[in-house]
This record gives C-alpha cells, structure tokens and sequence, in this order.
C-alpha cells in the first residue's frame, strides 16, 4: 500500500497537510482611491471612507500605485460615515501622515455597500426533515430498522400518524 499524499482506501486525497502557497501580492495594475487620513492612533491609521464601497479586511493599501503603506484592519462607523484603520507595515509611521493625505486601493479588493446593509434572504422555517436515512438493523419483519434507539416503535416515515386509538 503506497503511502503518497493521498489517503488509502480510495477515498480521495485531502490536499497536503500544509496550508496553500499564499503568492505574494504585486502592486495592482491600478489602484483607486478609498479614503483619506483623519489622524493616528496607537500606530494605526484612522481613515475616512471616500469610495462608495467598503475595503476588504486585510487589504493593502497605498499611497500611490506602487507605495504599500500598510493593510485594512478594521472597519466601523454607521452606514453613511464609514471608517476604517489601517495596520502600517514595518518601518512605516502612522504619525507621520497628515490629516486629508488621500490612501489609495486595489478596485478588485472593495466590496458593495448593499452587502453590508441588505440582509440576505433568510431560508425560512425550513422542512420536517427528510425520510431519515437507511437506517441500522434491516430486518424484514416489523419494525427494528430506522436507525433510532431500539425503543423506538416504528412509527412509520414521517407522512402522518394515521388514526390509531390515540
């Protein structure tokens, strides 16, 4: 029996145990600008929201197309005054931006406002349940199978009780 990557058995492999080869971000072919500085914060950046859309977390960000200044930490506020920090990358200074600097993204790392603000649709009060599965024991006189302790009686599949004496 080989033992390779994938698991014995036929039953599919389930990847390396390692995590993906994360590839190391460029910076974008163009970037658009998300917000502008308010001022700093135990080494954070606090930024106004300018674009309509909200940045990914984590999200670089630059200040020009090729300068990484850092990455989104955390957004908050309400809806229409939408705040965000950015997480300055090593060996740059938080305090050393001036309050309007302009901060710029990649478009591709902005998300829909509506996506935040409509909910999606809930699934409802959802079925009864299924027939239930295959079961356990399956023995062909009465009852035993249905897969459920074996004080439970049978009580068919689900479709109604009929009209017993009860």
């Amino acid at each position: 029996m080989g033992r390779g990557r994938g698991s014995p058995r036929g039953r599919g492999g389930r990847g390396s145990p390692r995590g993906g080869g994360r590839v190391p971000e460029g910076p974008p072919e163009r970037v658009e600008e998300v917000g502008a500085v308010m001022h700093s914060c135990e080494g954070d950046i606090v930024c106004r929201l300018t674009h309509e859309k909200i940045p990914y977390f984590n999200a670089s960000i630059f200040i020009d197309k090729h300068t990484k200044v850092g990455k989104v930490d955390e957004v908050f506020g309400p809806i229409n005054a939408v705040m965000f920090t950015v997480k300055p990358e090593t060996g740059v200074v938080g305090a050393s931006f001036k309050e309007n600097d302009k901060l710029a993204i990649d478009p591709a790392k902005l998300l829909p406002l509506a996506r935040f603000t409509n909910p999606p649709p809930s699934a409802g009060r959802g079925g009864r349940g299924g027939r239930g599965g295959r079961g356990g024991r399956a023995s062909r006189g009465g009852g035993g199978g249905g897969g459920r302790s074996p004080s439970s009686r049978g009580r068919g599949r689900g479709r109604g009780r009929g009209r017993g004496r009860g």
